[in-house]
């Protein structure tokens, strides 16, 4: 998680903080930009375990992921059976998923951004994040001994449907520990928590991100990076195209 996403699929600049400064204060800019590069690098290379939680179930994925900068990534699922061979491409601001089992590509329309990723609390919007958050939102940022506390607050002429997002990050680690979401009401819809740090690569990472759907009481989606490469010298953008995605491979 991006950004899976992601994220998604972020080092962070151990700047001082300047309480209450706004979204031209260096530090926090620079922590945010880190934040959201920290899983990346220049291009990465993954193995996932995917949890689905329910009241009524428990649906667990294994995957890989691979990115190249910003804007390309690209995700299949190796099991479960029913499910291998499924996969996403993102190029730059557009998405596809292909379905292995109708034979069909099938391009992400931006009506269908929010919609779920994978049938699970990710959003396709998490994966494509169509927007920079250091330049889409006004920065604050405030400070306690352990962490710090960045708000972001959508520009004016910021499309989103976030009414603000609050990143919480360890002060000693320099590592996230939660992204809160709000609606415009300022109610908190769904939250991400960062855990278990684990070296890869030679990078401190948390390795476990888990959101929670806070209008779904027992609802959330664990991602769990279980292997990671950065910079693999055989990522190219070449790699990510239409054709590789109908390979099944």
């Amino acid at each position: 998680m991006p950004h899976l996403f992601i994220f998604l699929l972020f080092t962070i600049l151990s700047l001082p903080a300047i309480a209450g400064s706004q979204d031209t204060s260096p530090s926090a800019r620079a922590i945010i930009e880190e934040i959201e590069q920290l899983y990346r690098g220049d291009s990465s290379r993954s193995s996932i375990t995917m949890i689905v939680k329910t009241p009524q179930y428990e649906r667990n994925l294994k995957m890989t992921g691979e990115s190249l900068g910003t804007e390309y990534a690209y995700f299949r699922i190796l099991s479960p059976n029913k499910d291998r061979g499924i996969a996403t491409l993102k190029r730059e601001r557009q998405m596809w998923n292909f379905f292995p089992r109708i034979n069909k590509v099938i391009k992400v329309p931006p009506s269908m951004m929010m919609g779920s990723w994978m049938g699970s609390d990710f959003t396709n919007d998490d994966i494509i994040r169509q927007t920079e958050l250091v330049d889409a939102y006004n920065l604050t940022m405030e400070e306690t001994d352990q962490h710090y506390e960045i708000t972001l607050m959508p520009k004016e002429d910021t499309i989103t449907v976030w009414g603000q997002i609050i990143y919480v990050i360890d002060k000693t680690m320099m590592l996230p520990v939660s992204e809160s979401f709000y609606d415009d009401r300022g109610e908190k819809v769904r939250q991400m928590e960062f855990s278990d740090p684990r070296m890869f690569d030679g990078k401190l990472l948390p390795s476990v991100l888990e959101m929670k759907n806070l209008h779904k009481a027992g609802h959330s989606t664990l991602i769990v990076y279980d292997e990671m490469i950065f910079n693999p010298s055989d990522i190219t953008e070449n790699g990510f195209s239409l054709r590789r995605l109908k390979s099944r491979n």
